[in-house]
């Protein structure tokens, strides 16, 4: 077995995704780049939210605020993408209900 060592699953999600259509593996992932890779579907924090969020905190220390006074947040952001064609290959099918809360759905 190979040791990813310090590289995380994020950084190798078509890895991941290959292995996962490969074996018809039933798989999902907090990171969008999965789902973009070929993963089945992803639900987790907006990455764009994070960043958006690290910049308001990069700003008020810019400006003099003390790190240690500022409140910890938590990403409101969630995000679910769907890949249909994935879905098609392993041959599932999501209801309607679910594919019209879907934030992205990749066909």
């Amino acid at each position: 077995m190979q040791r990813l060592g310090s590289i995380s699953p994020r950084s190798r999600s078509e890895q991941l995704a290959a292995l996962v259509l490969r074996y018809a593996l039933l798989a999902i992932s907090a990171h969008r780049e999965f789902t973009m890779a070929g993963g089945l579907f992803s639900y987790g924090t907006s990455l764009v939210d994070i960043y958006r969020q690290l910049g308001v905190y990069t700003a008020k220390i810019l400006k003099g605020e003390n790190s240690a006074e500022l409140p910890v947040l938590q990403s409101t952001k969630i995000e679910l993408i769907i890949n249909l064609r994935t879905a098609k290959l392993l041959s599932l099918s999501f209801p309607l209900a679910v594919l019209g809360r879907a934030d992205e759905v990749i066909e």
